[in-house]
């Protein structure tokens, strides 16, 4: 039985299908928009707290961009040699506020370019850009596109996610385990489904209902 615990499938790659939208409708579709070139817009910045998707829509939009067979890469704040030998249709900058001076200027350079050249431009920090503590010209360009707030999803939010993905197995997610997820696990919503989907594998082959003290095990064998 540790053993069945212990072989919890790993996270989903991210996708556009598989993230949860929330209260991020607006944001998802100005994000197709861009990926498809209808926005009018070549740059777009995100800022939101840790857990709330950015990673995962940069890396959803890399994905589906190259699915299509056009030039895409995520780096995550890479150094500057990185940035000086970018020549992608579109690149998804993450944690751009860990850059160095040296790759800030790179940055620069690299926005300046790829607006002349029409190319798309994506990056991630956590905070609104004029509170960065960056270069103000590279906070001055990310500003120059669009800039949105990804927003975490709430409780509520994370608990509908939760039993409509239980649902969709067929399996029965009382509320109190929904409850004690929220309040024992990590909350970012791909872990949280995951571990779900390993609960309900041991329920199915344990032949028991789900409990709060299944999930208790299951965390503390997890863990």
């Amino acid at each position: 039985m540790k053993q069945l615990l212990l072989d919890i499938k790993p996270v989903p790659a991210p996708t556009l299908q598989n993230f949860v939208v929330g209260s991020n409708g607006e944001l998802l579709q100005t994000l197709l928009n861009l990926i498809e070139g209808t926005q009018g817009q070549h740059s777009l910045t995100l800022w939101g707290e840790a857990g709330s998707g950015k990673s995962h829509l940069l890396h959803a939009v890399t994905s589906f961009v190259a699915e299509h067979g056009i030039s895409a890469i995520y780096l995550d704040a890479p150094q500057a040699e990185t940035i000086n030998l970018l020549e992608h249709s579109l690149v998804a900058l993450d944690n751009a506020q860990n850059l160095d001076e040296t790759s800030q200027i790179a940055l620069f350079n690299l926005f300046n370019r790829y607006r002349e050249q029409g190319k798309t431009l994506i990056v991630a920090v956590p905070v609104a850009p004029a509170q960065l503590a960056l270069r103000d010209d590279i906070k001055t360009r990310l500003a120059w596109g669009l800039v949105y707030q990804v927003l975490s999803l709430s409780d509520t939010e994370k608990a509908q996610a939760l039993k409509r993905h239980a649902r969709e197995r067929g399996m029965n997610l009382p509320d109190d385990v929904v409850e004690y997820f929220l309040r024992h696990m990590k909350r970012d919503l791909p872990t949280l489904m995951t571990i779900l989907d390993a609960l309900d594998d041991w329920s199915l082959t344990a032949k028991k209902p789900v409990t709060v003290a299944m999930a208790r095990q299951l965390v503390q064998v997890a863990n």
